[in-house]
């Protein structure tokens, strides 16, 4: 069984394409990644080094545990729910978190308190202009660690873009967000929700073919883990092409037709926001 070096982990990024001073955003499964020397704290360490240059962002969500009842987000102490990777990098040293109650980011990088300012007005999980969205605006890289299109939150903002209807609650949820100086400030947040399926991420996948056949995502490798390396703009454009086909066709579709990408590469559809 091979065991990974912090060494091993940045040259298998350099190998995949990606540059130190990409913007990308991570999404990972620690488990998939195999047998690493140090274990999580090496990954986040050779992450870090990597894009020290760039703009390194992780998923820092708490959507599993905000509620009513748990109304109180604290980006300090408040865990990810996304697994031990985030938890690791968001208390790291130079490490910003946004102010979004249920969709934070954690982020790190010299234009990294920057991208997150503003998350604390968002009444939507990934609204239009916010750092979800905003991907496209610093040509984000995507990389899914051991993880798929399930987990890409950016598809959630595609979504939200395009006015995908049936996506939220009917009413919103009341959460305070605790402040730099310490003061609460009270949002209204409408929560994903779909009366057909419980967790609509669950339907992303149906995509994953068509992203590799437009050039969305390509697949890579890291560590042990099999890993899809995805270019934000040009997962919004195809994702974007698909959704003015048939608006609701994650939910409607059980897959999505061949030829709907093959018109995309041969006439590309001109997208308006």
């Amino acid at each position: 069984m091979q065991v990974y070096t912090k060494e091993d982990l940045k040259k298998q990024l350099e190998e995949m394409g990606v540059s130190g001073r990409d913007a990308v955003m991570i999404h990972s499964s620690m488990k998939a990644l195999g047998n690493v020397e140090g274990g999580a704290d090496t990954v986040v360490d050779a992450f870090m080094e990597y894009f020290a240059e760039g703009l390194l962002m992780v998923p820092t969500h708490t959507w599993a545990q905000m509620s009513t009842e748990h109304c109180v987000f604290d980006p300090q102490t408040e865990p990810a729910c996304v697994g031990i990777i985030p938890n690791i990098f968001r208390n790291r040293e130079g490490v910003v978190r946004s102010l979004h109650p249920t969709h934070s980011i954690a982020a790190y990088g010299p234009k990294a308190a920057e991208y997150i300012k503003g998350e604390e007005n968002a009444t939507t999980p990934c609204p239009p202009g916010g750092c979800w969205d905003r991907l496209r605006e610093v040509n984000a890289k995507i990389l899914l660690v051991g993880v798929t299109h399930i987990r890409n939150t950016f598809i959630h903002a595609v979504e939200e873009v395009f006015d995908v209807p049936e996506r939220f609650t009917a009413e919103p949820t009341a959460f305070q967000i605790k402040m730099s100086d310490g003061s609460l400030k009270t949002v209204k947040m409408f929560r994903h929700y779909n009366r057909v399926l419980e967790h609509i991420s669950e339907s992303f996948d149906k995509m994953q073919e068509g992203y590799y056949r437009t050039g969305a995502a390509k697949k890579v490798h890291l560590g042990d883990a099999e890993c899809i390396l995805c270019d934000a703009n040009r997962l919004f454009e195809v994702t974007g092409a698909i959704l003015k086909r048939e608006i609701n066709c994650f939910i409607d579709k059980e897959e999505i037709p061949e030829i709907w990408y093959e018109d995309y590469i041969l006439e590309p559809i001109k997208l308006e926001r």
